[in-house]
């Protein structure tokens, strides 16, 4: 099979010397990206290579160097040491690595997302203006589970986003933003979500042997009523079934500023004897997907794999490991889009989802001012590794 990077026909004008900067805490992303870029460049023919519309076109990294020196107050400034002048400038930023560090007063400080998006804009305010365009790729969107206003409380990613764009952000592109309809806080601006998709089914295929693809044996689960949606898209390009579960809360009592989750109430046909695909966006302690993942089990399921955009695991390893040993999870799936630890890659039920080919392809094609719309649906990639997984000619 031809590879894509030769299908990706990118013959019109960029729209400047690309430039990216990857923040502290996406330094290891934003290498794996740069390399792809500097190769695919390097191999691409185009009879307009050496007019002056592709200058810096091909160069030995696009990675553009800054930083954030912080003040023994923790005060900080944001630096960049290159020309930005006329580029085409994509930042990268994680802003849930807390492995980050620095030093207030003497004290080792772990950063917060709120450290992380802050020095993202002193990063913006930096450029000053001189770049040509600005594309923020925040995978992990700031603050998006603060999406929604119930009663008196902040609106923290609206706030955000509406902040990002007066500095001079021209397009933001996050993956799997837990309610993308906060985009409606910047109507007049790029705003896209990625999904993951195709990753999470190459990641199983190409790391599990003995699967059945079919609807009598495999079947899609949401573990909530909120991520319907990603459910129904795997459900419907691998043609399977889906189900639910929804939580059944005791409205009559609020504990720690919630109603308490009184049972996960399953909506779906028989599970007995399937293989289960849970899917969501995060995998915060845990807590739910596991017990999703022992429902299912209680229904005499068969193995059980999960798969999550993101994984904070914010209570440690510990309930994975269990659960694994007692065979109530086969495999949990997560992309290395946000900081993973070295004991979480270690573990023997995790499968690494690498997005660094997929972010790389987002920037060289935006960078030449094409669409990206058959990026962002995979449907036709995963038919394909399907048929391949099927006729046994994956790896």
């Amino acid at each position: 099979m031809a590879n894509r990077e030769e299908k990706r026909n990118l013959e019109t004008i960029p729209v400047g010397s690309l430039g990216i900067i990857a923040l502290k805490g996406c330094k290891d992303l934003g290498e794996k990206v740069d390399a792809y870029l500097v190769k695919w460049r390097a191999e691409r023919e185009s009879e307009h290579k050496g007019s002056l519309a592709f200058a810096g076109y091909q160069r030995d990294s696009y990675l553009l160097e800054a930083k954030v020196p912080r003040f023994g107050s923790g005060e900080a400034k944001g630096q960049i040491l290159e020309s930005v002048r006329g580029t085409d400038l994509f930042l990268l930023v994680d802003v849930l690595n807390y492995s980050q560090t620095y030093s207030l007063c003497g004290h080792e400080n772990h950063m917060s997302p709120d450290d992380h998006y802050q020095d993202l804009k002193r990063i913006i305010a930096a450029v000053g203006g001189k770049a040509r365009r600005i594309t923020v790729i925040m995978p992990f969107l700031y603050e998006s589970r603060q999406h929604k206003r119930t009663a008196r409380e902040s609106l923290d990613c609206a706030i955000a986003l509406q902040e990002m764009v007066k500095m001079g952000v021209d397009n933001i592109i996050t993956f799997d933003a837990h309610d993308p309809r906060v985009q409606n806080a910047i109507p007049l601006n790029g705003f896209e979500t990625v999904q993951p998709a195709y990753q999470f089914i190459k990641g199983l295929l190409k790391n599990y042997k003995g699967l059945n693809i079919d609807a009598e044996h495999m079947m899609v689960i949401s573990p909530d009523e909120g991520g319907m949606k990603r459910a129904i898209y795997i459900a419907n390009v691998l043609g399977l079934d889906m189900g639910m579960f929804y939580k059944r809360r005791d409205y009559t009592r609020v504990v720690d500023g919630r109603n308490p989750i009184l049972a996960h109430e399953f909506l779906g046909s028989d599970v007995e004897g399937k293989d289960m695909i849970i899917i969501d966006d995060m995998i915060s302690s845990g807590e739910s997907v596991l017990e999703v993942a022992a429902a299912l089990k209680a229904r005499k399921a068969n193995r059980i794999f999960v798969f999550s955009t993101f994984g904070l695991f914010t209570s440690g390893l510990d309930k994975f490991d269990k659960a694994f040993e007692e065979g109530v999870i086969t495999r949990v799936l997560t992309t290395n889009l946000i900081y993973q630890t070295p004991e979480l890659l270690q573990r023997e039920w995790y499968i690494n989802c690498d997005m660094s080919k997929y972010i790389a392809y987002i920037i060289d094609t935006l960078n030449h001012d094409s669409s990206i719309s058959d990026l962002l649906n995979p449907n036709e990639r995963i038919q394909n590794i399907v048929t391949r997984y099927k006729n046994g000619e994956l790896g």
